[in-house]
């Protein structure tokens, strides 16, 4: 006698084993994240190239990442997660060791450009996570812890990548200093290899290329109109041109995915009542995550002897400030599995939100000193973390079986768009009376920083706001199954 029944997935007390794992895959994303940002000028130095020019590389980061997310996304809901965290690791490995050896600015940013495949490790990984729990009744409840465990893993390594560049960069060759991160990636690869199980894919079909095409124009015209105002500023008539472009583009896209049984981006699964808010919610979140920290720094630099308004801080105090921001960002991701009990899981996302919201607006009284500056870190640092965490979490609860990769990898690659669309937005506030990447040059206006803050601060209640109309227990294991 045979039987058609599924195999149940193995307990969740194995579940410990996988996060172990993917844990030492988010100290390697941490380290990453973190490692590079104290020496910055001394790469500069390295290259040959001004300081201003590493902006570049941040661009350069943004426009891959935004476009590799959706893809890699798809291809894990069609082959298996694990398969595409293996070949986006070796991607990243392959950024990382052109960056150790590279010659020339072309060569560093082209290695940087690669590093950028690392912004999908997370989505993956809850995708993989909400996916193994399935069947133990607490699928959603244990896919908030882990991604809270891994989020808290990565923040603390963010620190100990920061001190640990600024330690070395005086001690070593910089090629000996930026193979250190490569190492860390590459010794990923054997993790995922031997420590994390193989799945095959959940959906049919295929990849969408016409689609993925239709909207890389979009975004790489989007870009390209962003940078171009980030540099000749928004008097820019090519750069307005260019935005138009990629907007009107939308339109095909959206018409040719509707009518698509497998497109690359789900237009309808987005507009699920559980899902939008919760990709809307990333994309105004990435204005302060992503977008807020130079302008942040920058003030923090700015002698107000000079200026009228500033900390006057050196580059240690700067070291700090991003520490106790970390520091809070670890401590939100852990403690978000607590206040998703008190307040279940869309509580929690509109909590956060409204830290987020409020760290930034005390910026608006309170930017005289260093003691007011790193509580407003402290209180945003907060908010931000549970939702680095939470957010792919509520993506994957809302999303069908067949499309938790898609939904979690989404909100990183609205994150990003968000980000970008900040920076671009944010240089050009500070830019009026000076320079935002030298300030020797000359000195942004105080009303730049104030937008800037303000900016973050709305973004995150609106986020707050239209998390509200999500169902109360859309995030919870008591939801009805999402239909796509």
């Amino acid at each position: 006698m045979t039987s058609d029944v599924r195999p149940v997935p193995a307990p969740a007390l194995h579940l410990g084993r996988i996060v172990g794992f993917l844990v030492c895959v988010e100290i390697a994303s941490g380290i990453l994240q973190g490692y590079y940002t104290p020496i910055f000028s001394d790469i500069a130095d390295h290259l040959g190239i001004a300081d201003a020019d590493v902006n570049w590389f941040e661009a350069a980061q943004l426009i891959v990442s935004a476009l590799v997310v959706p893809f890699l996304s798809r291809l894990g809901d069609l082959v298996g997660h694990k398969k595409v965290l293996l070949l986006s690791t070796a991607v990243t490995a392959l950024g990382s060791w052109i960056l150790a050896f590279a010659p020339s600015f072309t060569t560093f940013l082209i290695g940087w450009a690669l590093q950028g495949a690392y912004v999908v490790w997370l989505p993956l990984e809850v995708a993989i996570i909400h996916r193994r729990t399935a069947g133990s009744g607490r699928q959603a409840l244990l896919t908030r812890r882990a991604a809270a465990i891994l989020v808290g893993a990565l923040e603390t390594a963010v620190i100990v990548g920061a001190l640990t560049s600024g330690a070395l960069v005086e001690a070593t060759s910089m090629t000996v200093l930026l193979m250190l991160p490569a190492i860390a990636v590459t010794a990923c690869l054997f993790v995922i290899w031997f420590g994390i199980e193989d799945a095959p894919g959940e959906s049919s079909g295929g990849i969408d290329y016409a689609g993925l095409a239709l909207i890389t124009s979009v975004l790489v015209l989007v870009m390209a109109g962003l940078i171009v105002i980030r540099l000749d500023g928004p008097g820019s008539l090519l750069a307005w041109l260019l935005i138009l472009g990629g907007l009107l583009v939308m339109v095909p896209f959206v018409r040719y995915e509707l009518a698509q049984q497998e497109p690359i981006i789900d237009v309808r699964l987005f507009a699920m009542p559980a899902q939008w808010p919760v990709q809307l919610t990333a994309f105004l979140f990435g204005m302060s995550v992503l977008g807020a920290q130079i302008p942040l720094s920058t003030f923090a630099r700015t002698d107000p002897e000079v200026a009228g308004y500033g900390l006057g801080a050196d580059a240690s105090f700067v070291s700090t400030l991003i520490g106790v921001y970390v520091l809070s960002l670890a401590v939100g991701a852990f403690t978000l599995p607590l206040t998703s009990r008190w307040l279940g899981a869309r509580g929690a996302l509109v909590l956060s939100c409204l830290l987020v919201a409020l760290g930034y607006a005390m910026w608006l009284p309170m930017h005289d000193t260093t003691a007011q500056a790193l509580t407003n870190m402290a209180v945003a640092g907060l908010g931000s973390g549970a939702l680095v965490a939470a957010l792919p979490a509520a993506a994957a609860a809302a999303a069908p079986p067949a499309r938790t990769g898609f939904a979690t990898g989404m909100t990183n690659a609205t994150k990003t768009v968000g980000g970008a669309i900040a920076s671009s937005i944010f240089a050009i506030a500070l830019s009026s009376t000076g320079s935002l990447d030298d300030p020797t040059e000359g000195h942004a206006p105080l009303s730049g920083y104030l937008t800037v803050w303000t900016v973050c601060a709305v973004a995150a209640l609106v986020a707050a706001l239209s998390l509200t109309v999500v169902p109360k227990d859309a995030f919870s294991d008591h939801a009805p199954e999402p239909v796509p």
